[in-house]
C-alpha cells in the first residue's frame, strides 16, 4: 500500500517553479556567477570597487550562450510563475544588467598624448635676411643694347622727278599763261622765291602766295602753291563752292580757312614724298559765308552743315585727282585734303 506523500517536518516546502528554476540555473553560467543570495554582496563589491573597470577575458569559442539567448530559452520551456517569482526574475535580470562589466575603456595612444599636448614655447620662425642673396641684386650697370647698323636710321625718301627741278633763268611760257589766267579770275597773288631742298627731296621752283582766290573770296592765312594748284582751287571756289553755300545757306562764299599748302615733309609713316613737299596740294578746315556762318569739316556736322560738305566733298573729285577727308583715316579727320597728284590714264582717288 503506497504511502501519502507528506512533507518532511524538517524540509521547508518549495514551489516547483522555483525548483526548475534552480534545476535549470544549474546548467547556465552567468557572468561572475550571480545568485539571489549573492547579489547583494556583489553590489556592495561594485560600490567599492576601483575606478579602473577590470578587462574581462575573452570568452572561448564554445562559450554557453548570452543571457539574452538563455532567458528566451526560459520564457519558451517555463510556464509564467506566480507575482513573487517574476519579480525575483526581475531583480536578478537587473542585476545581472548592473554587474555585467562593460566595453573596456580605450587608452589613449602615444601618438594622440603628442598631439593634444601644447609645447611649452611656440616656435618663432626664422627671420628673413636683410641683404638680397647675391643672385637676385640687380646690375650694377645696365647692360647696353647692341648697337645699330650706321645705316639703319638713315632712311631717304623715295626719288621723284620733280625734285631735280628748279627754276629757269626765264620763266617757262606755261608758267606765264598760268599768271594770266589767274588775273582773268580776279586772284590776287604775289611772286615767291623758289623753294627746294636736296636732302629731302622736295622742290617748288615757281611758287605763287595766294592772298585770294577771286574778287570776293579770300583765303587765310597765307598760302604757298605751285600755280596750276593755285588756279585749280580758284576754279573749284567759284564753280563748286559758291553755288553751294547760296543754295543751302542763301549766302555767299566769304573766305576760305587752309589747313596745309607747300611743306617740305614726307607722306604720314611712308618714304614716300607728299604732295605738299611740290606745292601741289592744299588742305581746307573752313568755310566762312557772307552772313558770318562758319560751316567746320568734321567726321560729325550738324545736318545742313553735313549737307553742305558731302555736295562740295563729291563735286572736288574730277577738278581735283586726290580727295580726302573725315572718314578716310585719322590724319584727314578734320580738313578736306585737295592735290593733283599725276596718277595713270588721268584717274582720280576720293575718300
Amino acid at each position: 500500500m503506497e504511502q501519502p506523500l507528506t512533507p518532511r517536518a524538517d524540509q521547508p516546502l518549495t514551489p516547483r517553479t522555483r525548483q526548475r528554476l534552480k534545476s535549470r540555473g544549474k546548467r547556465h553560467v552567468t557572468p561572475d556567477n550571480i545568485t539571489p543570495e549573492k547579489a547583494p554582496q556583489k553590489m556592495q563589491d561594485r560600490e567599492t570597487s576601483p575606478a579602473v573597470v577590470p578587462v574581462p577575458e575573452p570568452r572561448p569559442a564554445d562559450a554557453p550562450k548570452t543571457d539574452a539567448a538563455t532567458r528566451k530559452e526560459q520564457k519558451a520551456d517555463v510556464p509564467k510563475a506566480s507575482g513573487a517569482a517574476d519579480r525575483f526574475n526581475e531583480e536578478k535580470s537587473y542585476r545581472e544588467k548592473q554587474a555585467r562589466p562593460g566595453p573596456p575603456a580605450s587608452e589613449p595612444s602615444a601618438d594622440t598624448e603628442n598631439e593634444l599636448e601644447s609645447p611649452a614655447e611656440v616656435p618663432v620662425p626664422t627671420p628673413r635676411p636683410d641683404t638680397v642673396e647675391p643672385g637676385a641684386q640687380p646690375p650694377d650697370v645696365a647692360p647696353t643694347p647692341p648697337e645699330k647698323p650706321a645705316d639703319a636710321g638713315d632712311e631717304k625718301m623715295l626719288p621723284d622727278p620733280r625734285s631735280a627741278d628748279l627754276p629757269d633763268a626765264k620763266m617757262p611760257a606755261e608758267e606765264v599763261a598760268c599768271r594770266e589766267r589767274l588775273k582773268a579770275l580776279g586772284v590776287e597773288f604775289e611772286e615767291h622765291k623758289a623753294e627746294s631742298n636736296p636732302e629731302i627731296g622736295c622742290s617748288i621752283p615757281y611758287p605763287l602766295m595766294l592772298k585770294s582766290l577771286g574778287k570776293s573770296i579770300a583765303i587765310a592765312p597765307g598760302t604757298e602753291l605751285n600755280c596750276p594748284m593755285a588756279e585749280a582751287a580758284a576754279r573749284f571756289a567759284a564753280d563748286v563752292v559758291q553755288p553751294a553755300a547760296k543754295a543751302e545757306f542763301g549766302a555767299d562764299l566769304k573766305s576760305i580757312s587752309q589747313a596745309s599748302a607747300f611743306v617740305c615733309r614726307p607722306r604720314n609713316g611712308t618714304r614716300k614724298l607728299s604732295e605738299h613737299a611740290f606745292g601741289n596740294a592744299i588742305d581746307i578746315a573752313s568755310f566762312t559765308l557772307s552772313d558770318g556762318k562758319k560751316i567746320e569739316v568734321g567726321p560729325a556736322p550738324p545736318e545742313k552743315d553735313a549737307k553742305f560738305l558731302d555736295t562740295v566733298r563729291k563735286a572736288a573729285c574730277g577738278p581735283f585727282k586726290t580727295v580726302l577727308g573725315p572718314g578716310a583715316d585719322a590724319d584727314h579727320a578734320l580738313h578736306f585734303h585737295l592735290d593733283l597728284e599725276p596718277r595713270r590714264h588721268g584717274g582720280t582717288f576720293c575718300q
